[in-house]
């Protein structure tokens, strides 16, 4: 049967019930793994409401079967806590799908062909948007508008690639836009040109917003749409709860708070979502009193916007991640380019502390090895100011960090929110990456071993749809360093800072739900949420290359089944 878009009654029964009284949900004939140090295996789990009443050998829980228990017959197929995504953009990666999607191809002929097929098939509408093509298909990661306007030469075309910190605009768009040889660059960003001067169709980070801010935004039903595409979509890969990495008005982005609130409204918001407030950074602190208010009028329910998402630097491909000694050039010489800071640190360092004093947790935006120490750097003037405190900052994506910096991320407690899937030997890294960042920061990239070590809080993401949303697939990379498509060939990617299974599982469970502080959630243990997995097989007793087919059966939150596969 195929529940991916359905939602069962909620349980009526009580959590709280007689010890003795009968479960509503029973698994047996695990294994179950727990995610619990003092416990990391068992047989059986019982249910009751919404909450785990029992875990243990099957004869103890099976003494909670009572005639209305819905009992599932593990057979040996492992069971696991829900998954949960620190870091990804449900409604754009959602409301994508339905747009020009170009994120299933990888060459410019695929592009040219799906793109031209979207313009044919869409005759009325007034701008071909969409994305999810990848820099490594064109020289030098820059496609250009004369492409575009080989295809759609009437219209405006507005692509965003794969990462989401470039598009790709036809002339038509351009043109729309004002944009001229004589136009500067915005300070966030970069205009790439022809060599006559003019734009050659390709802008990188803030400079997007002078094509995106013309397009018209998406109606509210679009947008709810979208929110609920994605979270059926994550809920078939056993995703139970996100951090949505951005609430508010973006680079190209449009505010995801509506369709959220309409989903809750009506009943349909069936994971558990942590907001990120975005933080404008064309602003200061007047800003802080709005994200308050917009906290107190977002939290309820399933929703809570407790989190300010500050995206401190770029990319690395695009050299706009922000570097402690500059990107090389194509002949291996120092170039005049260390990235973009986007915030002045010190002003960081002041809105981080205020930030923290009001409770908020701080989502960064950390990819090169500047912007991760000024980040940290942030966290520690906040401790020094306002002395511990729960708020559970964390950085996201670690491209390159200092060894100097790896032991701060415990001491200072913050999070290490890793996105494993780019830990991988692929074009983009080994063409328009490593040769810019020479051999010392190259072997720095991804160092989740490093920081595992170190006594780090490790959490785990997607960034969905700037990569696939299947945590299967990141936990086979964080353990082989190797996409899952690789040969057995293929070089590992600096092998000595990978990590073993459980601890990456434990990442994308327990380690991003203490990001979400979702607290009675992320293992399997008596008295919490019934977020729960099962998998077509336990990837423990297989070799560590074959966990990405590892496939999701079954998806509960709170004890209520939100997705099954066919073969379930």
């Amino acid at each position: 049967m195929d529940l991916s878009t359905t939602v069962e009654p909620e349980p009526t029964s009580d959590a709280t019930a007689a010890p003795g009284s009968p479960a509503d949900l029973v698994f047996l004939s695990g294994p179950v793994h727990t995610v619990d140090a003092a416990r990391s295996r068992a047989g059986a789990v019982a249910v009751r409401g919404d909450r785990i009443v029992a875990v243990g050998h099957e004869p103890e829980v099976r003494d909670l079967i009572g005639p209305g228990t819905e009992v599932v017959d593990l057979r040996g197929r492992l069971l696991v806590p829900g998954f949960q995504d620190a870091h990804v953009h449900p409604v754009g990666g959602g409301m994508e799908l339905a747009l020009c999607d170009l994120s299933a191809a990888e060459t410019a002929d695929a592009y040219r062909e799906l793109i031209g097929r979207y313009a044919a098939t869409h005759p009325h509408v007034p701008w071909i948007t969409g994305g999810g093509w990848s820099l490594e298909a064109f020289p030098g990661g820059m496609p250009t508008r004369e492409f575009l306007d080989a295809l759609v030469p009437d219209r405006p075309v507005f692509l965003v690639n794969r990462d989401h910190h470039g598009g790709w605009a036809n002339s038509r768009a351009l043109e729309l836009a004002g944009l001229t040889a004589r136009t500067p660059d915005p300070a966030d960003g970069r205009i790439e040109r022809a060599a006559d001067g003019r734009p050659s169709g390709m802008l990188q980070e803030g400079a997007m917003r002078l094509v995106a801010d013309l397009i018209p935004e998406p109606g509210l039903d679009e947008q709810t749409a979208g929110l609920l595409r994605a979270q059926r979509l994550l809920h078939s890969y056993g995703v139970t709860a996100w951090q949505d990495a951005m609430l508010g008005d973006g680079p190209g982005t449009v505010d995801a708070v509506p369709a959220y609130l309409a989903a809750r409204q009506d009943g349909k918001l069936t994971a558990r979502v942590t907001g990120a407030l975005w933080w404008d950074r064309a602003r200061g602190v007047e800003q802080i009193p709005e994200l308050i208010a917009r906290r107190a009028e977002l939290t309820g329910g399933r929703l809570r916007a407790t989190s300010v998402k500050i995206m401190q630097d770029g990319i690395a491909e695009n050299h706009t991640a922000a570097m402690l000694t500059p990107y090389l050039t194509a002949c291996g010489c120092a170039s005049d380019n260390s990235g973009i800071s986007f915030i002045d640190p010190e002003e960081l360092r002041t809105y981080v502390t205020l930030l923290d004093a009001e409770d908020f947790q701080v989502h960064f935006h950390a990819l090169g090895d500047r912007a991760v120490r000024e980040a940290l750097d942030a966290v520690e003037a906040a401790r020094r100011t306002n002395g511990p405190r729960d708020t559970r900052p964390h950085l996201a994506h670690l491209q390159v960090v200092h060894p100097d910096d790896v032991p701060r991320f415990r001491r200072l407690g913050a999070t290490a929110n890793i996105q494993a899937l780019w830990a991988a030997h692929e074009p983009q890294m080994d063409e328009l990456t490593i040769p810019f960042l020479g051999a010392q920061r190259a072997a720095r990239q991804y160092p989740f071993g490093d920081l595992l070590r170190s006594g780090a809080t490790l959490a785990a993401g997607s960034d969905w749809p700037v990569s696939s949303p299947d945590p299967l697939a990141a936990l086979h990379v964080a353990v082989n360093r190797r996409t899952p498509d690789a040969p057995s060939s293929a070089p590992v990617f600096l092998p000595e800072q990978r990590i073993d299974l459980g601890s990456a599982l434990a990442a994308y469970t327990a380690g991003s739900a203490y990001a979400n502080h979702l607290d009675d959630t992320g293992t399997i243990r008596p008295g919490m949420l019934a977020d729960l997995v099962v998998l077509d097989r336990d990837p423990f007793d297989g070799a560590d290359e074959e966990i990405a087919g590892t496939r999701v059966l079954q998806t509960f939150v709170g004890g209520r089944r939100v997705y099954a596969a066919d073969d379930a």
